[in-house]
């Protein structure tokens, strides 16, 4: 089944962390053939302390934030009212989703702000 798996910073951390949950859906996207993606900006934002973070994202597609995706983000910021740090990254990832082979699925830890900016066709899971 194509499709992706997004990982937002706290999905990436609990990867990185080994939090089952999040572990067996990684491992279970893999062998259905989805993606597990991330973005740049979330591997900066994911906490990675007392872990070598290269060898989780050897697993992970991470998609460049480029002058598209940031201007693809900006409009869905400008569209929902939203502006400044709180959100820009998860707007970036919105982007990204919007854009990825579906269904696109995205792990996250707060699923407000994601389901707003990912919009109906991507689905929002709290981890």
């Amino acid at each position: 089944m194509p499709g992706t798996l997004l990982l937002d910073s706290e999905g990436l951390s609990k990867l990185y962390r080994k939090d089952r949950t999040v572990v067996a859906l990684v491992q279970a996207a893999s062998e259905e053939g989805v993606r597990v993606a991330t973005s740049a900006m979330t591997t900066l934002e994911a906490d990675y302390e007392r872990i070598h973070p290269a060898r989780v994202l050897s697993r992970v597609d991470v998609h460049d934030v480029t002058k598209e995706i940031t201007d693809r983000a900006a409009v869905l910021l400008r569209t929902h009212h939203l502006h400044g740090h709180k959100y820009a990254i998860d707007a970036a990832l919105a982007a990204i989703a919007r854009n990825a082979p579906q269904p696109v699925t995205v792990l996250t830890s707060d699923p407000g702000d994601l389901t707003l900016l990912c919009g109906p066709s991507v689905g929002v899971v709290k981890v």
